[in-house]
């Protein structure tokens, strides 16, 4: 019998309530704007945006997990042995590392209604990828599960 462990961290980076809150909305602008062929047919459009709006929400709200020696961050999933360095980012730093700051070679895992992040640098010579930056709400939890200290921020960049 193969037993299992929970993860780590585990997150699902859903949408804001103002992203739940356009759903609905975008299902009833459907709706209206067919109101004048057919009260019918804007009510089915109406229920059918609602349901592939709702979908969409899911389908974006992306996980983020540390898990069987691995940061899984969406689709993608590189081993926690190859990470450096994690660091949490607050929504000021965040905005840097992805302004200004940002390598272009970086992998980015960004949902914009989430503004806290956190960086982790990659160790491995085969790929030319320097460092994940990895939109959480809850970077120092991530930060801890990377092994880094949680208590580290910008400037003072812990170690593994």
């Amino acid at each position: 019998m193969q037993t299992t462990t929970a993860p780590a961290f585990a997150e699902r980076l859903w949408p804001s309530p103002a992203g739940w809150l356009a759903v609905p909305a975008l299902a009833a602008m459907l709706g209206i704007v067919l109101v004048p062929l057919s009260p019918v047919a804007a009510a089915v459009a109406a229920a059918a945006g609602l349901v592939a709006a709702a979908a969409a929400a899911v389908r974006l709200s992306t996980p983020v997990r540390v898990e069987g020696g691995e940061l899984h961050a969406g689709d993608a999933h590189v081993p926690v042995a190859l990470l450096r360095a994690p660091r949490a980012l607050d929504a000021a730093e965040t905005r840097h590392e992805l302004g200004p700051g940002l390598d272009a070679r970086a992998h980015v895992c960004l949902r914009g209604w989430v503004r806290t992040a956190v960086r982790v640098e990659l160790d491995d010579p085969a790929d030319p990828t320097p460092y994940w930056v990895v939109s959480t709400r809850r970077p120092a939890e991530l930060v801890a599960a990377l092994g880094g200290d949680p208590a580290a921020g910008a400037g003072d960049p812990g170690t593994r």
